[in-house]
Formats: C-alpha cells, sequence, structure tokens
C-alpha cells in the first residue's frame, strides 16, 4: 500500500501570511498617520527663523544654532546650504498652516537677504582697501582685483608669465619683488583664510619635470605660498594653495591671447563670514 504524500508546514499560501500582510500594513497605516500629525517641520522652521533673524553680531560671533548643532561656525558657514536645507524641511499642506508657512517663508527671506547684504557689505569694503593698498604699492600693472559675485572673496589675479617661465615652476628672481609686494597686502589681512589658485593653457606638457598641466599649476601655486610663508610669515594654517591646470579657464584656448589669459596665478581672500 502506498504511503500518503505529506504535505509541507509552510509556503506561500498559508492563512498565517495574510494575518502576517494585514498586521504589517496597519502598522504602516499607524507611522504614516502618527508623522503627518506631527509638527517637527514648522518647529525646525522657527528655530532656524529665529537664530537668523537675529542681529548678525551673533551670527558673526558663532553662536547661533539650530538644535543642538551649530550653524554658523567662524562665520556663515552653511549659508549656500539654507536653501536645500528649508526646502527639505517642508510645509504642512493643511489649508489652516498654509498662512502660517507663508509668513514663515518671508521670515526666512528676510533672514537670508540680510546675510546676503552683509555679505556684500564686507567684500565690497576688502575690495576697497586691497585696491588701496595696490595703489600704495604700485601693483596696478601686474595685478587685476575682482570680487566673488556670491561676496565670498576678493580675488586678485597675475599673468603666470609675470611669475614663471614657460613649462617651469621655479619663481623668476626679477618677479620676487613683486610678489613680495603682494605678500605686504595680504599681510594686512593676517586670520583671514587666502588660497592660491594656479591655472594652466591647455597645451600638453613637453618637460620632463612634470607629467602635465594639473602637475605644473599646482607646483607654482605650492611655490607661491612657500615664498610668502618663508618670507612674509604667512599663517600656514590660513593658507592653501592648488593646481587647476587647464580645467578653469578664462578665455579661449584657440588663440596665443587666450592661453596668456589662462595662464595665470590666482590669490583669493575669504571675507569673515564666508566660514572659510
Amino acid at each position: 500500500m502506498a504511503r500518503k504524500r505529506r504535505e509541507p508546514d509552510g509556503g506561500p499560501g498559508q492563512p498565517w501570511l495574510n494575518t502576517f500582510a494585514d498586521l504589517m500594513n496597519l502598522l504602516l497605516c499607524f507611522f504614516v498617520m502618527l508623522f503627518a500629525m506631527s509638527d517637527v517641520n514648522a518647529e525646525k522652521f522657527r528655530e532656524m527663523s529665529v537664530s537668523m533673524a537675529n542681529s548678525f553680531g551673533v551670527l558673526q560671533g558663532g553662536g547661533a544654532a539650530i538644535f543642538d548643532g551649530q550653524l554658523i561656525s567662524s562665520g556663515i558657514s552653511q549659508l549656500n546650504d539654507l536653501d536645500q536645507y528649508y526646502s527639505n524641511m517642508g510645509i504642512d499642506d493643511e489649508e489652516g498652516d498654509r498662512t502660517d508657512g507663508s509668513a514663515k517663508n518671508e521670515e526666512y527671506k528676510e533672514a537670508l537677504d540680510k546675510i546676503q547684504n552683509e555679505m556684500k557689505k564686507v567684500t565690497t569694503e576688502m575690495y576697497d582697501e586691497v585696491s588701496e593698498l595696490s595703489e600704495q604699492y604700485s601693483l596696478g600693472g601686474y595685478v587685476e582685483l575682482a570680487i566673488d559675485p556670491e561676496y565670498q572673496f576678493v580675488q586678485l589675479s597675475m599673468k603666470g608669465s609675470i611669475l614663471f617661465d614657460p613649462g617651469k615652476a621655479e619663481i623668476k628672481e626679477e618677479a620676487k619683488p613683486i610678489l613680495s609686494k603682494i605678500g605686504d597686502v595680504l599681510v594686512k589681512f593676517e586670520g583671514y583664510t587666502i588660497e592660491i589658485e594656479g591655472h594652466t593653457d591647455n597645451v600638453p606638457m613637453t618637460s620632463s619635470t612634470y607629467k602635465d598641466n594639473n602637475w605644473l599649476s599646482s607646483a607654482r601655486a605650492l611655490n607661491a605660498a612657500e615664498y610668502l610663508i618663508q618670507y612674509k610669515k604667512l599663517d600656514p594654517k590660513r593658507l592653501k594653495y592648488s593646481g587647476r591646470g587647464e580645467y578653469e579657464p578664462i578665455a579661449s584656448n584657440d588663440t596665443e591671447d587666450g592661453k596668456a589669459k589662462n595662464r595665470r596665478i590666482e590669490i583669493k581672500i575669504y571675507n569673515e563670514l564666508s566660514g572659510r
């Protein structure tokens, strides 16, 4: 007599699975309901608005905070992230909360406008000071000044041919007095973050010393930084340097004039509110 085949104890279609699935759906709906009823978004926005709408002296001092974390540290270090932060918080869709959300939106815009206006004011004053110092040290024929469109820094730009021979990173002897005068200007901004960037054209390297333009631009920025540290006693902790190679041109590399403009050294003095 053949033995009866035993049915498996579990698997698809078992009755307990239906009960378990219903329970999971109910738990999911419960947590969604709790989240929808919460007012954490409004509270986040309120605290951010209060933090930023306070006097600008608080922002400059680095004490304004959102929740337990520090929002500001040595300036407005998270200014560029505020739009993203705000959009991530969201505003309740209920009709009763829309009016309140609109008012808070206005508070946010006013606080952001206040910060941006202060950034513009500080950077413009820095530009005027650098301009006066450049005239004092007769740097007008060697340095071009500019203001960052976002008002984070003032920039001094020099043609690479003033400081370096083609394909080399050693500072020319006749250029050292010019770099020394630039150092005299930078010394006036002690405590500020200063960044030196090296830039090149797109002509491939033929020298065996540097394998490509990235290496050449980095070496030039480093040599300029070392000179300023050694002879002008700039703080190495506040002085940054990097090579950007051919990747940030300011003119077309299709002409010799454009290539000459792209071969340059840029020195950026960040204001106290930039967070650098």
